[in-house]
């Protein structure tokens, strides 16, 4: 598909219809209070949706995304056309009939009662007609929304193990009889940096409290891939952690397929839909959020930001090496990068986050390996996704510690976010592309580190390029 068709993606053709009326009551409708509150009305294009079924529903299939009903999506896109053109006819019938009346001489008494009569028939048949429109498009908005982005052509088809390794850096260290590898667990336990049993206590399973050399660990993963990005123009942010929902799904972050939510949802006094809460389960929510309902100038693009967030997740699952520890958990700190860009700019883009990110990766001394996502694990908002995994040695096995998606249009069309082009076309405005990576997700790293670094007396090497956030600069955890 070219890029300007991609463009056309699930976007709304409205100009004739009026959004205060027509873009209400789906459940997942995007409220956004500014001045007074208002609606973020999501710009799904419904011909195109219609006029390309088939791809859509083998994009679907391909990624095990069966959420949309089509076929009752063309009923309803075909019920909607006729009702409109109907409506059209009945106000144009109004028009003609007050024009009537108006012109009419008052001594045409009982003439005039007649087409006073014939208007309060259209006028009451108008009101119908508006309630059908309204509820059909209810029913095509909500159908619509439940739909993944299109997919890149070279994206492999299947599940997991499809996924194509692009690179491998480094050479993954393998445990020996003369020199065992013991996993971050017992690693941490030994420098004391981490303490998993009193977390239990105060929060639950899957928290922890990193502390001594740990907590400085931490931080300063934070401010080398906070140095790092903004060496590279991207705006630092920090972001907040308490988000609209309606922004959270706006992003792609709804449920799917009868799966529970990996949301956090908070209650407040009295809740409604468009001021629903919950916690941030990535900074990408927040940092696609700050451009809601913005039109930028096309020479102001790209747009780069690096923000700081607290990630929360539910990560519900089967328990086991997967979530002992730090690797799965349920609350921690991620350094994210996030851009905005024209159509033309998100797929170069989404390389320069790559290399950023294989920059960071290659400086902390890690062995990892970069993956092209197949089509089943794409999230909603994906068109391409990288992985990059780290070798985990006391794991024995490669552990993902950051992506990278070109989401293209999708989140742009359902938050608002477009760009005036510099130059006269025929359209005048698009909306944006938006590009989102993980630049440091902090426990994975730790894990990546402690593995990767240590040595047979319990030692761990330091990174390099985080001693100088380190109290006394330190070339070994010990």
């Amino acid at each position: 598909m070219s890029i300007l068709k991609r463009t056309r993606a699930l976007s709304l053709v409205t100009a004739t219809l009026k959004p205060g009326r027509y873009f209400h009551s789906a459940h997942i409708l995007l409220q956004h209070e500014k001045t007074g509150g208002g609606y973020i009305p999501p710009r799904l294009d419904y011909t195109y949706i219609y006029e390309n079924i088939q791809h859509i529903n083998k994009n679907m299939q391909q990624r095990q995304h069966i959420t949309t009903d089509t076929e009752a999506f063309q009923r309803n896109y075909e019920k909607r056309k006729k009702l409109y053109v109907h409506l059209v006819s009945l106000r144009e019938q109004q028009n003609t009939l007050s024009k009537e009346i108006k012109e009419m001489s008052k001594d045409s008494v009982a003439e005039r009662h007649s087409l006073i009569s014939q208007s309060r028939v259209i006028k009451t048949d108008l009101v119908h007609v508006q309630e059908q429109l309204e509820d059909i498009e209810s029913q095509m908005l909500s159908q619509a929304l439940q739909l993944p982005n299109t997919t890149h052509p070279r994206t492999p088809v299947g599940p997991e193990s499809e996924a194509r390794v692009l690179k491998t850096i480094g050479s993954p260290r393998i445990a020996t009889p003369e020199t065992p590898l013991q996993d971050h667990m017992a690693l941490a336990h030994r420098l004391s940096i981490l303490d998993l049993k009193q977390a239990a206590i105060v929060s639950g399973s899957s928290f922890y409290y990193l502390q001594g050399m740990g907590a400085f660990l931490e931080t300063a993963l934070i401010q080398y891939a906070m140095h790092k990005a903004a060496g590279r123009g991207f705006l630092a942010v920090t972001t907040p952690d308490i988000v609209k929902t309606s922004i959270a799904y706006g992003c792609g972050y709804q449920p799917r397929n009868n799966k529970s939510s990996q949301i956090y949802h908070l209650s407040g006094p009295e809740p409604t839909h468009g001021n629903a809460l919950c916690l941030s389960g990535t900074a990408e929510i927040p940092l696609a959020g700050k451009f809601a309902m913005r039109l930028i100038e096309q020479a102001d693009l790209p747009q780069r930001l690096v923000g700081l967030g607290r990630a929360f997740r539910v990560e519900a699952g089967g328990r086991g090496t997967e979530t002992k520890g730090l690797y799965r958990v349920h609350q921690f700190s991620k350094v994210e990068l996030f851009a905005v860009t024209t159509f033309e700019q998100s797929d170069a883009m989404m390389e320069e986050f790559r290399e950023l990110q294989e920059e960071m990766f290659t400086e902390l001394g890690l062995c990892f390996r970069v993956l092209d996502m197949p089509t089943e694990e794409l999230g909603a908002s994906a068109y391409r996704k990288y992985d990059m995994e780290a070798w985990m040695p006391g794991r024995n096995a490669w552990g993902e510690i950051s992506s990278t998606s070109n989401c293209t249009d999708y989140q742009s069309r359902r938050l608002s976010i477009r760009y005036r082009p510099t130059h006269l076309t025929e359209k005048n405005t698009f909306f944006c592309h938006t590009v989102n990576g993980t630049a440091l997700a902090v426990p994975r790293i730790i894990i990546a580190i402690l593995e990767t670094f240590q040595n047979t007396d319990g030692t761990v090497e330091i990174p390099s390029v985080l001693r100088k956030w380190m109290p006394g600069e330190p070339s070994f955890l010990s």
